[in-house]
């Protein structure tokens, strides 16, 4: 949602859920054949590519299936054309809600979107809307389990991260730490996590809310039903939003 860390908890535990159904999988490897059409099947060369492949990597989807998505992609010739579209509303509460879509079709996806807002108490807004809410950032997502306090801050420093966001437990597990940087430092800290042994559980460029709405009762439970409803669609890659669920 808005980088905060209930959400991260919250975020992978539905992640777990919906790797069973293969729904990530199947985005995963549409946002890859979008990136190497878009600019070649080279990873060192295009970082959307990269970017794509990671989070493929991130959702334990196979080498073999990444690479053939690669070669789709970069194959060129028939098949599907994607554009990328950013759609923006309001969720149960009035919070912000903003989200990305990789379609072949917008004349099927913005009315499906419009839909799903209005039959889980939000409504699709305008260009411009709820977008000046929120800012572009390079996020790293590391689980707790994996390190203590002084060696993230260390990592984080060295890395040059602008915030991190302390994880809170539950019953699932210590949480997770949340790692802010500007985008063009996000493989700069990606990297040295990696070299210190420490996995992240998702890195990725990320639209953050620059200020947080808490939402809870009846408003929190629609706002997670509509960002459900949201995310199962097909044509829709990522969900963000500016609230603050209190669980």
């Amino acid at each position: 949602m808005a980088g905060h860390s209930k959400w991260a908890n919250i975020k992978h535990r539905k992640e777990k859920q919906d790797r069973k159904r293969g729904k990530v999988w199947s985005k995963c490897s549409r946002a890859i054949i979008a990136a190497a059409r878009a600019g070649g099947g080279d990873p060192a060369t295009n970082l959307s590519l990269r970017y794509a492949i990671d989070e493929a990597k991130y959702a334990n989807m196979p080498k073999d299936t990444i690479q053939r998505a690669v070669e789709k992609g970069a194959g060129g010739g028939g098949g599907e054309n994607y554009e990328t579209i950013t759609y923006e509303g309001y969720g149960p509460g009035g919070v912000a809600v903003m989200v990305d879509a990789l379609t072949d079709n917008r004349a099927r996806t913005a009315p499906d979107l419009r839909l799903i807002f209005s039959k889980h108490g939000g409504n699709l807004g305008t260009t411009g809307s709820v977008a000046f809410q929120f800012e572009t950032r390079g996020r790293v997502v590391v689980d707790a389990a994996l390190a203590d306090e002084e060696r993230i801050m260390q990592i984080a420093l060295d890395a040059e991260a602008d915030d991190v966001q302390p994880p809170e437990p539950d019953d699932d597990g210590p949480g997770f730490w949340t790692l802010l940087v500007e985008p063009t430092g996000l493989l700069r800290l990606k990297d040295a996590l990696e070299k210190a042994g420490i996995e992240p559980a998702e890195a990725e460029i990320a639209r953050i809310a620059q200020q947080t709405a808490e939402v809870r009762g009846e408003d929190a439970k629609r706002l997670l039903t509509l960002i459900d409803a949201l995310e199962d669609n097909d044509d829709v890659q990522k969900v963000y939003t500016n609230a603050d669920v209190v669980e």
